[in-house]
């Protein structure tokens, strides 16, 4: 319930926007309003990393351990898990967005990407953005290496006890609890791995094809993986 109605959060944060945008030949934003749409955006991507890992454990549970699902899994859990999630998120969307709209913009205003996207903001900042590029490296650290590293470690006790499972009714009902789980993480981290994680092109002659990616890879993480 948390993850749909993030997800919901989620896409109407920049898609209707975005459609706008492309229907009208208004393509111009606040800078207020920018300023929420990356908080918005922000806040639901790092909340969802932490929900997918919560919800790693809680198949982990639900697989490995299903005789004490009810007892580990109850309300006293999986209320703070929940409430965690959407904290931790908001308050590392703060610090960005904050650290963000403080920069100064000079010159150049277009922003080239379909949304107000963190990153693409950044571009147009004409100072030194080092303390920006160093929260970020943390914030990939916390919110996409550990996440995934839970997940990873999560699914392999969750593989072996399947395996383990006689009956291969048995097994494929264990796989189909947890493939609508593992289809999301591999697209929503895929992309934003590839996204956030890959190193900076100092290449002008890739430019053009760089700047299309990082304009399409947000679809994804943003529009397919909440569609799914």
């Amino acid at each position: 319930a948390n993850l749909s109605f993030l997800d919901i959060c989620y896409t109407t944060s920049a898609v209707p926007l975005i459609l706008d945008s492309f229907l009208t030949p208004r393509k111009t934003i606040s800078f207020s309003a920018c300023a929420v749409q990356m908080f918005l955006s922000f806040a639901m991507g790092a909340t969802e990393c932490v929900l997918l890992g919560m919800m790693a454990f809680d198949r982990y549970v639900a697989i490995c351990n299903p005789l004490r699902y009810p007892m580990v899994m109850s309300k006293a859990t999986y209320v703070p898990m929940a409430v965690s999630s959407w904290a931790i998120g908001c308050t590392v969307s703060v610090v960005h967005t904050t650290l963000t709209i403080q920069l100064p913009f000079c010159g150049n205003n277009i922003i080239n990407h379909l949304a107000c996207e963190l990153l693409a903001v950044l571009k147009l900042a004409c100072t030194d953005i080092s303390i920006n590029v160093i929260s970020m490296g943390v914030t990939n650290v916390i919110f996409l290496g550990v996440p995934v590293l839970f997940i990873f470690v999560s699914y392999v006790f969750i593989i072996v006890t399947i395996l383990r499972i006689p009956s291969a009714e048995g097994r494929r009902k264990a796989f189909s609890t947890c493939s609508a789980h593992f289809t999301v993480v591999v697209i929503f981290y895929g992309t934003l791995v590839f996204m956030y994680g890959k190193p900076k092109s100092k290449d002008p002659q890739g430019t053009d094809k760089k700047d299309l990616s990082d304009k399409l890879i947000p679809v994804f993480y943003g529009v397919v993986t909440p569609m799914l």
